[in-house]
């Protein structure tokens, strides 16, 4: 296998490549693996990302996303609060810094914040950058316009994300009360007031092989900094509740590919990594530079001092 030389050397996979190596189970996965961590290691060497979620406002949502417990469509909504106060906001920000985070991600529900909203978390950044300065910011509002971006980008946010979740191709199967162009938009002002984007996937929701592959060029075309892979994490109630597609050997074959048609760009396990990895959660950090500490939005992570004792058996160290 030459991959790893192949992308280091600048030359990059066409997506009929890309897709035949997923594909080819001739080619054993820990080989992959094996490609795989050259690139990581040459363009991020030992290093590991550590980011933490803020679940601000959760559960007051009129989008239909099948793979969410927050989505209009689930009866039986366990967490449901409006947008708390800045002074929790603030308060997050702390104890990310406390536990060496170097991302700290304020996310809310729904389609997309109003100016009242807007403000309310600026008010918020302004704060956290006055005594963490050192601590990136990424917010995740939803669908947004260029007037609340400038905002953003005035206060002190460094990233942004919107995932784009699944193909474009798959995208109906999902969603139906936003579409693909949107999260795409959303992006793209983001950019444009140089905002870096961050955007993702949720893998296991079943999608095609061509469809993960898919998923990988895209975000190379939208040119994303980061890029947290999510695995379905099923919740009772929502349209993928029943949906087991997924091993640990997959996930790691994922991986694998978006590393590949992605090189230079932060890879981040994220959601559902707990219950689909299993005990191979390690083996993923050889691929992926970036990993989500604590809880998600309305699903638990393990607890944090697991996820520290296994970047250090690794021989891996914290990127602050």
């Amino acid at each position: 296998m030459r991959i790893a030389k192949k992308i280091i050397n600048g030359q990059n996979l066409s997506f009929n490549e890309a897709l035949n190596i997923y594909r080819d189970h001739s080619i054993d996965t820990l080989t992959l693996v094996n490609e795989a961590y050259k690139v990581r290691h040459h363009y991020y060497g030992k290093k590991v990302k550590l980011n933490m979620i803020l679940n601000a406002k959760s559960g007051i949502c009129p989008e239909n996303c099948g793979y969410c417990g927050q989505s209009r469509d689930v009866k039986i909504k366990d967490q449901r609060y409006a947008l708390i106060s800045e002074e929790q906001i603030i308060d997050g920000a702390k104890v990310a810094s406390d536990n060496q985070i170097g991302t700290y991600c304020i996310v809310m529900s729904g389609r997309g914040p109003s100016d009242k909203e807007v403000s309310h978390i600026t008010r918020s950044v302004v704060e956290i950058k006055r005594h963490h300065p050192q601590l990136k910011i990424c917010a995740c509002l939803g669908l947004t316009n260029e007037k609340q971006a400038e905002s953003l980008k005035q206060c002190g946010v460094d990233r942004y994300n919107h995932n784009i979740n699944t193909s474009a191709n798959y995208h109906d199967e999902v969603v139906t009360t936003h579409s693909f162009d949107d999260r795409v938009n959303t992006l793209n002002i983001m950019k444009e007031k140089n905002i870096s984007p961050c955007s993702g996937v949720i893998c296991g929701m079943g999608e095609s092989d061509e469809d993960i592959i898919d998923m990988a060029f895209t975000l190379n075309e939208i040119d994303a900094d980061s890029i947290p892979i999510n695995f379905l994490h099923p919740i009772k109630g929502t349209k993928f509740g029943s949906m087991d597609d997924l091993t640990p050997m997959k996930c790691l074959r994922i991986l694998c590919m978006f590393r590949f048609i992605n090189p230079t760009k932060e890879i981040r396990i994220a959601g559902g990594r707990e219950v689909n990895l299993k005990s191979l959660q390690s083996m993923s950090l050889m691929v992926a530079n970036s990993i989500f500490v604590g809880d998600y939005l309305i699903t638990g992570g393990q607890p944090n001092q697991l996820d520290y004792a296994m970047i250090e058996d690794l021989g891996f160290e914290i990127d602050s």
